[in-house]
């Protein structure tokens, strides 16, 4: 027989940390969840407290002796830091450990090139993979820095990581054109949304908060559900029709988390900013995890770097099935406070009443008597607005109904 089963890579989390030891050990956790969606297995921590991270090896010379032990004692083949390490950082560890060295960032970057399906997602994956390799080019060891072989190279010759370096500013550059194209054809798209006065529900939250359970709970949307993190990466907008008659479109988005790289903001802001151009926010925080209130303050803080603060925000307190001892949770910077087991259907109807409320407080009561050679007029306020009364008089169709302010004027 031969054992074709895949081997799991065993990796040791490393963390030099500036603030408290319990949140250095809550990042950790985070990170072993990364490296387990990522197909490894974490055999083992080490942590220190530090001023300031060491410039030339992130942690000090007492704990590399350490970590080389604990390399030795789990037969690790790596070890992952909790932080961006610069070049030399990387090009450092990796000399005194002898062993694969990677960050967070690195680990986040695999697992989103692992999830991205649609042609975008691949193309903003690997224009955050090749940003990060171009930051890091003199970290990946001496064999960048020979000289490159070959027909058209001898001569004065061009140093491999020069070669290197060139071709991904050139891979970059190609890839933002691409992004810019697919750009454009995402404001197209928000253009056209607008024009029909449909309201847009941007759905945000930590990553595996339950955002795509959500969105194909309430619109069948079929995105695929799985309780891991950055599951899904491809925005999805579906609309979704109220009781009431009224439409909203409501999209979901990739899952935000702590110490985000900033390779990712950049790449993935074409979608990211579907939170800045929506009308509302649905915020789904997962109630059940320690850490919500952290996870609460993330989503807050990315938000605003990307300017989508200021719009009504309706919290989802999610999975409260899973929730023992108190549950009175509130967020004070939400419009609305919901209590959700969106998988189990709780909550889901609360959630459709708000909905209907908040998009009637932006639109305008009116009562009026319409002649019969205007009735084309009623066909407007049904497809845009919330027809509430329609009686057939002498005079006309004298009409009750909410109707958003972009068509007010018209009637």
């Amino acid at each position: 027989m031969i054992d074709t089963e895949k081997k799991q890579e065993k990796v040791i989390l490393v963390a030099a940390y500036l603030g408290e030891a319990d949140e250095a050990e809550r990042s950790l956790d985070e990170l072993e969840e990364l490296v387990e969606t990522a197909g490894a297995v974490a055999v083992g921590r080490l942590t220190q407290a530090r001023d300031s991270f060491h410039p030339g090896t992130y942690i000090g010379k007492g704990k590399i002796e350490e970590l080389k032990e604990l390399i030795y004692d789990t037969e690790a083949v790596g070890i992952v830091c909790d932080d961006e390490l610069s070049p030399a950082q990387i090009r450092n560890l990796r000399e005194e450990l002898d062993t694969k060295v990677m960050d967070r960032t690195l680990v986040i970057l695999d697992i989103f090139a692992s999830r991205a399906s649609s042609a975008e997602g691949k193309v903003q994956v690997e224009l955050a993979q090749q940003r990060y390799m171009l930051s890091h080019l003199a970290g990946f060891g001496t064999s960048l820095s020979r000289l490159g072989g070959g027909i058209g190279t001898r001569g004065p010759g061009e140093k491999k990581i020069e070669m290197d370096r060139r071709y991904i500013r050139d891979r970059i550059s190609q890839l933002k054109k691409e992004l810019e194209e697919i750009a454009r054809h995402r404001e197209v798209t928000r253009a056209q949304r607008q024009s029909s006065h449909t309201k847009v529900a941007a759905i945000v939250g930590y990553t595996n908060a339950g955002k795509s359970t959500l969105l194909n709970t309430v619109t069948q949307a079929g995105v695929l559900e799985e309780d891991k993190l950055f599951a899904t990466l491809d925005p999805t907008t579906r609309p979704l029709k109220l009781e009431s008659g009224q439409e909203i479109l409501l999209t979901d988005t990739v899952g935000f988390i702590r110490k985000l790289p900033h390779h990712l903001i950049e790449a993935f802001k074409s979608t990211l900013e579907e939170a800045k151009y929506a009308d509302y926010i649905i915020h789904v925080v997962d109630a059940s995890n320690p850490q919500m209130d952290e996870h609460i303050a993330v989503v807050y803080e990315t938000l605003n770097k990307l300017g989508a603060s200021g719009k009504k925000i309706i919290t989802l307190f999610n999975k409260m099935d899973k929730v023992e001892g108190e549950k009175n949770f509130r967020d004070f910077t939400a419009d609305y406070n919901l209590y959700t087991a969106i998988k189990k259907g709780a909550g889901i109807d609360e959630l459709k009443n708000t909905l209907e409320e908040i998009l009637r407080e932006d639109k305008i009561l009116i009562e009026k008597v319409f002649p019969y050679n205007e009735a084309g007029k009623i066909q407007q306020i049904r497809k845009y607005g919330e027809l509430l009364e329609e009686e057939y008089v002498a005079e006309g169709i004298r009409v009750k109904a909410y109707v958003p302010g972009e068509i007010y004027g018209t009637l």
